[in-house]
């Protein structure tokens, strides 16, 4: 009876740690040894492709009313020092994603990263998040449109009857068939083909940006004329302090979300170690670029105070006499959210490919058409969902949620370097077709071990016979340490590796511990200092720690070489994790409520279909030193 409880015991025991290992599995990253199966995507995209696509997806409507609203209630005429600010915290997102994107140029983005660097868990909680945040964002974008192109034409009443908005009475809903009409010809583009689909981007967002040049240069030409008004305050740059700036950053910092976009391209570049890196970079300078100088211009034209909050670009011109540059804004505003709307689309269609791909979603999704080389299954079908969504919902109460799903991934990015830089992983997962092959080299490479043993413990015994080992044995017996530090030497490796991954968990639990303080204003003064005070304490002595280890040598090997790699580890991974964290705790809690639910969903989806059926549940893992051996006898054996 003891026996039989103790061996169902041991059952249960080893299903939980089977489980526990399925959550944190990882894959292997794509390479020439990784032939997949059936028709591929298209690799017809440069830098400047990719720049048009991160720039159209970035630069949103946003900005056009974006600089009024934090102007008049935060920042003053320090906006573009907010917007500087929110820059530079970007870009440290940036350069992680620029690493991993050259290391690893697959589909998927963030999920892809997470995946190959922390566990397929981590990874589906991503995918899952940016499946919500690229479905919501493009519906929100689409219903955006319609209001726009009204008041391009002159008021809704100058629009076609079956695009204006109207109200179902029995339901209560406003559909929006325009913005309905817009998504499906953005799909229709997609499916068109990649190059297809980046011509007509780099055109609209150019179209975008000639705007904003237009804006800048007018508006430039008119505060030169008026004085520059604006900033006309005496001692006033900062009339909120410096909380108010950095409130400001804060805000702003939304508006350079886009740039991840690029990355979701990455199986469709040309020549990705150079060109996914260059393309991050000049996405988000350019972006930077313009957002200061707009907000320059803008505020130097009126006093702040004086910004209309709804339309401050297009009131500050008609009240320096230039009521048909109204056209020009809404024209960019049309414009950007159009190619805003391609850069929403285009990335999920590719994730859920590659979701499918690794086995967490049907294979349905991972179909490429054999004639334009895209994923038009996964295309027609988020497109049409982004449609629906479009049509019937206003999604902008839901917008929010958008912003939870593109914090996770920085976030997840960020740490992903982290373990890359100081624990990379050590193995491998291989089909288990290639069992017999796997225990060949494992059984000759030990058998090689051993013979160099032998060797080693010969060579040693004739070196004893020479006169010459006198003065090692003399050195051995005189200073025992050398052999005892020869030994540590061997073991500093493994024990360097434990102590990165333990610094690595306790910098995370840091941040989370100081920014939950941080955010957490309904606690008490004491509870939130102390709080915080042992979060940073955390933080700090984990980041030390870990500034003060070397780096694992198998960085220099791992995945494709040769590509950019992000400076200042582990400082800047650090800052990006710290920001994206403090960020995230910064959300309402409503919009935490609606995610955690998306989120347990997920988690349904992920038990009930993608642990059963992922493409890692067989999967052999070996040491990366034995794979190449191992692929070079599997070809031996298939010639």
């Amino acid at each position: 009876m003891i026996v039989s409880m103790q061996d169902k015991g041991e059952a249960l025991l080893s299903k939980c740690s089977k489980g526990f290992k399925s959550l944190v599995r990882r894959k292997q990253v794509d390479s020439v040894h990784v032939r997949r199966e059936g028709h591929q995507l298209a690799r017809k995209l440069t830098a400047l492709d990719l720049t048009a696509i991160g720039v159209g997806t970035t630069i949103g409507a946003g900005v056009y009313v974006l600089v009024g609203t934090v102007a008049r209630e935060h920042t003053g005429p320090a906006l573009t020092v907010s917007f500087l600010i929110a820059g530079l915290a970007a870009a440290l997102s940036a350069f992680c994603y620029a690493e991993l994107a050259s290391r690893c140029p697959s589909a998927g983005s963030a999920y892809h990263y997470a995946y190959i660097c922390i566990g397929e868990s981590v990874a589906w909680l991503i995918g899952w998040s940016l499946i919500l945040e690229y479905t919501i964002g493009g519906a929100a974008i689409a219903r955006g449109i319609s209001p726009n192109i009204a008041l391009f034409l002159g008021g809704e009443g100058n629009l076609p009857a079956f695009l204006v908005r109207h109200t179902i009475p029995q339901l209560g809903v406003v559909v929006d068939p325009c913005a309905a009409i817009l998504v499906l010809i953005v799909t229709f583009l997609l499916c068109a083909g990649i190059k297809e689909s980046s011509l007509v981007q780099t055109i609209v967002t150019t179209v975008n940006v000639c705007a904003m040049l237009f804006i800048i240069v007018a508006g430039g030409y008119l505060a030169c004329k008026t004085g520059w008004v604006g900033y006309e305050l005496h001692g006033r740059f900062f009339p909120f302090g410096l909380n108010g700036m950095l409130a400001g950053s804060a805000i702003v910092f939304f508006s350079y979300i886009g740039f991840d976009a690029v990355t979701g391209a990455a199986e469709e570049t040309k020549r990705p170690l150079r060109d996914l890196p260059l393309g991050i970079g000049m996405t988000l300078t350019l972006c930077c670029i313009l957002y200061m100088l707009v907000s320059v211009v803008i505020v130097g034209l009126v006093p702040y105070y004086a910004l209309n909050p709804d339309t401050p670009i297009s009131s500050t011109f008609s009240a320096n006499g230039m009521q048909w540059a109204a056209y020009i804004v809404t024209a960019g505003a049309v414009t950007a959210l159009c190619a805003s709307l391609m850069g929403s689309l285009l990335p999920q269609p590719r994730l859920l490919m590659a979701m499918a791909r690794d086995g967490l979603l049907p294979a349905f999704f991972s179909d490429i058409s054999t004639r334009t080389q895209v994923p038009v299954k996964s295309t027609v079908t988020t497109g049409m969902l982004a449609a629906v969504l479009a049509f019937f919902m206003d999604v902008s109460e839901l917008s929010g949620m958008v912003s939870v799903g593109t914090l996770l991934a920085f976030t997840v990015v960020a740490i992903s370097i982290l373990i890359l830089r100081y624990a990379p992983p050590e193995e491998v997962p291989l089909p288990s077709s290639l069992q017999q092959f796997i225990d060949s080299v494992r059984k000759q490479l030990d058998d090689d071990s051993q013979s160099m043993e032998r060797k080693e413990f010969n060579d040693a015994d004739i070196v004893e016979q020479s006169p010459s080992q006198s003065v090692y044995g003399e050195a051995s017996i005189q200073y025992p340490l050398i052999e005892k530090q020869f030994c540590e030497d061997k073991q500093n490796p493994r024990r360097r590796r434990n102590i990165a991954i333990w610094n690595i968990a306790l910098f995370c639990i840091g941040v989370l511990v100081l920014t939950s303080a941080a955010s957490a204003e309904y606690l008490p003064s004491l509870v939130r200092f102390s709080s915080g005070a042992v979060g940073a304490a955390i933080l700090l002595c984990s980041l030390v720690v870990l500034a003060c280890l070397n780096q694992d040598e198998a960085r220099h090997s791992f995945g494709h070489t040769g590509g950019f790699l992000c400076p200042f580890v582990p400082f800047l991974p650090a800052a990006c994790i710290l920001i994206n964290s403090y960020l995230l705790m910064s959300l309402g809690v409503g919009t935490w409520i609606r995610v955690s639910i998306w989120l347990i969903m997920g988690a349904l989806v992920y038990i009930s279909y993608g642990w059963r059926h992922s493409s890692l549940t067989n999967a052999v893992y070996v040491p990366m030193a034995y794979l190449d051996h191992i692929y070079r006898a599997s070809s031996s054996h298939q010639v």
